[in-house]
């Protein structure tokens, strides 16, 4: 029989201890989890950087896209599973939380097999199209093709980590995405230096760490705390299928959103480098290491994005708006700490963190330690948009998520960075991201200012109760 929202306020954690204690335990795994899933790319890129060069660097860069597809897709369905598993706990509906479950499962598993297939089917177009140019092509083929088959095994890992991350099993979920990290970490020099494998040791390394955390993952199928799942959980009913997929909409298209952008960037980059005396791979390559070495911070910002949904969910599901405001409140304050630490890193440390990419001639460190530092200028304001889009979803209204999702990558982003480099040529790629942010930044505020004084009139006339 299923529960009140106020007895499952009186059983579930989530509905009384403390938001500072709640958010350490439910962020610190999630973020973890989300840093280790990035060093997956980097750990590669780093070895690969110095065990053959530039140029893998660059295959990499252009291969990154289908990862951020990947991620994509388990966000659509982890989160928006997720997203709906905790507002069911929180309304004290656990037929609703069970049927959220096997069904996100289900789309998991029929998601990442598609997609691994498509990726085969068409790959030599897809490097062509994300930016790949002759030099860099064979090595962008060797790489995907590899690690395409790891993409089932990767999106049901995220997809099921958020799941348990909301059924209140936060630490299993970092254990599953660690475990494969810490494999493809001593993989990767094994496979690439000692068996001389090359870029596809690199693949195979990753692709090994994938199918553990992923065999992990699945072993909490049948180990929910909340809920009990059988053969009739699992299915892809169109309705639970459609209300997951809308819940996780803003998620996903943020995601895709970072695709859209690198493939416009990797593309701008070729082309008006090749004007200059950088030539077209010099760019690209640069553009793979910053863009990998910010989404590690990008990273932490989503796990704590990801650690405060089951808390915002429950508690809007119970009815307890000053619990959903305060969650909200503490992680932004994290978010611009962790953010100020990053721009440190990126504006006075940038040729320290590019040399870890190993080496290259005088003309690309130049250009990378530059397009670093301006691209990632206004770095500290990121965070506030991710994590005021997944608010919304975390509280069950998903198109002002989406919304707000699409402000910094495709509203402002992606057009700037097609204007911008016609005056500017290739600098007005660079000059395209701080403003971006800086705009992305303003129209959120106001967005969250607005929504924040909407809530508070409605509990006034609703006699103060939550």
């Amino acid at each position: 029989m299923n529960q009140t929202p106020a007895t499952a306020e009186a059983r579930n954690p989530l509905g009384y201890e403390k938001i500072p204690v709640l958010l350490r335990r439910f962020a610190i795994p999630s973020i973890i989890a989300m840093v280790v899933s990035s060093l997956y790319n980097i750990v590669d890129q780093i070895f690969i950087g110095q065990g053959v060069g530039y140029l893998g660097n660059a295959a990499t860069n252009v291969a990154y896209p289908l990862t951020t597809i990947c991620l994509s897709i388990a966000l659509l369905i982890g989160i928006g599973g997720a997203s709906r598993f905790s507002l069911s706990l929180g309304a004290g509906d656990k037929d609703a939380a069970q049927r959220a479950a096997g069904t996100a499962i289900s789309m998991l598993a029929a998601a990442g097999v598609v997609y691994a297939v498509l990726i085969e089917i068409f790959l030599t177009p897809l490097m062509l199209a994300f930016g790949a140019t002759g030099e860099v092509l064979p090595y962008a083929e060797s790489y995907t093709r590899i690690t395409a088959l790891g993409m089932p095994f990767l999106i049901l890992t995220n997809g099921l980590s958020n799941l348990a991350r909301a059924d209140g099993s936060p630490r299993f979920s970092m254990t599953c995405m660690l475990l494969g990290a810490v494999i493809n970490t001593i993989l990767d020099p094994l496979f690439i230096f000692t068996f001389g494998m090359g870029i596809a040791g690199a693949a195979w390394a990753t692709v090994i760490g994938q199918v553990a955390s992923c065999v992990m993952a699945a072993s909490y199928i049948p180990r929910f705390q909340h809920i009990r799942l059988t053969r009739q959980s699992f299915g892809i009913p169109l309705r639970e299928a459609g209300r997951i997929a809308s819940l996780g909409m803003s998620n996903s298209l943020n995601q895709l959103a970072i695709t859209l952008v690198q493939i416009v960037l990797n593309n701008s980059l070729t082309y008006y480098g090749a004007m200059t005396v950088y030539g077209s791979d010099i760019p690209l390559a640069s553009c793979g290491i910053v863009m990998k070495t910010n989404a590690i911070l990008i990273g932490i910002i989503v796990g704590l994005s990801q650690g405060s949904q089951p808390i915002i969910g429950f508690n809007y599901g119970a009815r307890q708006m000053d619990r959903v405001w305060a969650t909200y409140r503490l992680a932004i304050t994290c978010n611009l700490l962790i953010s100020a630490v990053g721009f440190v890193l990126f504006q006075f440390f940038p040729h320290q963190l590019i040399s870890l990419f190993g080496t290259g001639s005088p003309e690309y460190f130049e250009f990378a330690v530059r397009f670093m530092r301006t691209f990632l200028f206004m770095v500290i304001v990121n965070g506030v948009q991710i994590l005021s889009s997944n608010f919304f979803t975390a509280i069950g209204k998903a198109p002002r998520g989406v919304f707000l999702s699409l402000t910094r990558q495709v509203l402002f982003l992606i057009p700037l960075t097609l204007i911008l480099p016609l005056f500017w040529g290739l600098d007005g790629i660079l000059y395209a991201a701080p403003i971006a942010d800086g705009a992305a930044f303003v129209v959120t505020t106001a967005f969250m200012l607005r929504f924040y004084r909407q809530t508070k009139r409605e509990a006034g006339s609703c006699g103060g109760g939550n």
